[in-house]
C-alpha cells in the first residue's frame, strides 16, 4: 500500500503465492499503520484479490471507500507501478535469494530502511517520504 501523498509504502507483506491473504496482510498493516480516518479513498487496480470479498468488507470495516482502475488504463496505478521498478532496479540483489527469510530481510531493509527513509522522490520535491510527512505535519 503506497500513501499517495508523501509516496510512503505504508503495508506491504510477502507470501509464496498470490491469494487474497497476500493483499489483506497489506491493507491490515497499512491500516494499523496508518489508522486512517473514515472516508479515506483506497485505490486498487482490478485485480481479483482486491475485489474479494474479504477485502472488501475489511475495507468497510475501516470506513474506507474503494476506487479501482479503470479497465485497460494502467495510468491509474502509476506510483504503485514506479515503486515496482524502483525496487526491480534497486533493490541490490542480483541472484536468487537463498531462503525466503533473506528476500523477506531484504525487502524489509528496502522498504522500511532506504526507501521510505533515504530515497530522493522527484514527485515531491526530491525528498524522502518521511521527510515529506514530517514537513506536511509541520506545517
Amino acid at each position: 500500500m503506497l500513501d499517495l501523498f508523501s509516496r510512503k509504502v505504508v503495508g506491504w507483506a510477502m507470501r509464496e503465492t498470490l491469494a487474497q491473504e497476500l493483499t489483506l496482510a497489506a491493507l491490515q498493516m497499512a491500516i494499523t499503520n496508518r489508522r486512517p480516518a473514515p472516508g479515506l479513498l483506497h485505490h486498487a487496480d482490478r485485480g481479483s484479490q482486491y475485489a474479494a470479498h474479504d477485502y472488501r468488507r475489511l475495507l468497510t470495516k475501516n470506513g474506507m471507500l474503494c476506487s479501482m482502475s479503470r479497465k485497460g488504463d494502467c495510468w491509474d496505478n502509476a506510483p504503485t507501478e514506479s515503486f515496482f521498478g524502483s525496487l526491480k532496479t534497486e533493490l541490490e540483489e542480483d541472484r536468487p535469494f537463498p531462503t525466503r527469510q533473506a528476500a523477506r530481510s531484504a525487502l524489509f531493509a528496502f522498504i522500511e530502511g532506504f526507501y521510505n527513509r533515504q530515497r530522493l522522490h522527484s514527485a515531491i520535491g526530491y525528498k524522502a517520504p518521511t521527510e515529506m510527512e514530517q514537513l506536511a505535519a509541520a506545517a
